[in-house]
Protein backbone atom coordinates (compact mmCIF):
# COMPACT_ATOMS: atom_id res chain seq x y z
CA UNK A 1 0.00 0.00 0.00
CA UNK A 2 0.97 3.56 -0.70
CA UNK A 3 2.54 5.13 2.42
CA UNK A 4 0.25 8.85 1.49
CA UNK A 5 -2.94 6.23 1.39
CA UNK A 6 -1.84 5.16 4.78
CA UNK A 7 -3.56 8.14 6.02
CA UNK A 8 -6.87 7.14 4.85
CA UNK A 9 -8.52 5.22 7.97
CA UNK A 10 -11.87 3.18 7.94
CA UNK A 11 -13.33 2.81 11.95
CA UNK A 12 -16.80 1.64 12.23
CA UNK A 13 -17.10 3.89 14.88
CA UNK A 14 -16.56 6.90 12.71
CA UNK A 15 -18.91 7.86 9.99
CA UNK A 16 -20.42 4.97 9.68
CA UNK A 17 -17.34 3.22 8.58
CA UNK A 18 -16.82 5.68 5.71
CA UNK A 19 -13.34 6.48 4.79
CA UNK A 20 -11.74 9.92 7.20
CA UNK A 21 -8.64 11.31 7.01
CA UNK A 22 -6.12 9.54 9.81
CA UNK A 23 -9.30 8.67 12.06
CA UNK A 24 -9.85 12.47 12.00
CA UNK A 25 -13.81 13.35 11.99
CA UNK A 26 -13.01 14.60 8.52
CA UNK A 27 -14.61 12.67 5.95
CA UNK A 28 -12.69 11.71 2.34
CA UNK A 29 -15.43 13.10 1.02
CA UNK A 30 -15.40 16.38 2.96
CA UNK A 31 -12.44 17.11 1.08
CA UNK A 32 -13.70 16.05 -2.45
CA UNK A 33 -16.99 17.63 -1.84
CA UNK A 34 -14.91 21.41 -0.55
CA UNK A 35 -12.21 20.63 -3.72
CA UNK A 36 -15.15 20.00 -6.50
CA UNK A 37 -16.61 23.39 -4.96
CA UNK A 38 -14.19 25.57 -5.99
CA UNK A 39 -11.67 25.65 -2.39
CA UNK A 40 -7.98 25.18 -3.12
CA UNK A 41 -6.05 23.11 -1.28
CA UNK A 42 -4.59 26.14 0.56
CA UNK A 43 -8.32 27.19 1.46
CA UNK A 44 -8.62 23.82 3.37
CA UNK A 45 -5.12 24.13 4.98
CA UNK A 46 -6.11 27.32 6.37
CA UNK A 47 -9.91 26.16 7.36
CA UNK A 48 -8.96 23.20 8.78
CA UNK A 49 -5.08 23.90 10.45
CA UNK A 50 -5.14 19.91 11.86
CA UNK A 51 -4.69 18.51 8.26
CA UNK A 52 -1.79 18.54 6.38
CA UNK A 53 -0.81 18.67 2.43
CA UNK A 54 -0.38 14.61 2.11
CA UNK A 55 -4.02 14.79 3.43
CA UNK A 56 -5.64 16.27 0.92
CA UNK A 57 -3.59 14.26 -1.58
CA UNK A 58 -4.25 10.93 -0.21
CA UNK A 59 -8.35 12.13 -0.24
CA UNK A 60 -7.76 12.47 -4.21
CA UNK A 61 -5.41 9.10 -4.55
CA UNK A 62 -8.28 7.23 -2.42
CA UNK A 63 -10.88 8.46 -4.47
CA UNK A 64 -9.01 7.94 -7.89
CA UNK A 65 -8.65 4.40 -6.47
CA UNK A 66 -12.50 3.96 -5.64
CA UNK A 67 -13.97 5.11 -8.76
CA UNK A 68 -12.89 2.46 -11.44
CA UNK A 69 -14.82 -0.08 -12.29
CA UNK A 70 -14.59 -2.61 -14.37
CA UNK A 71 -16.92 -2.32 -17.59
CA UNK A 72 -18.89 -4.80 -18.65
CA UNK A 73 -20.13 -6.26 -22.75
CA UNK A 74 -22.83 -7.59 -23.54
CA UNK A 75 -22.19 -10.26 -25.87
Amino acid sequence: MNARLERITVDPLVFGGRPCIRGLRIRVKDILDMLAGGANPTDILADFPYLEADDIAAALEYAARHVDHPVFRAE
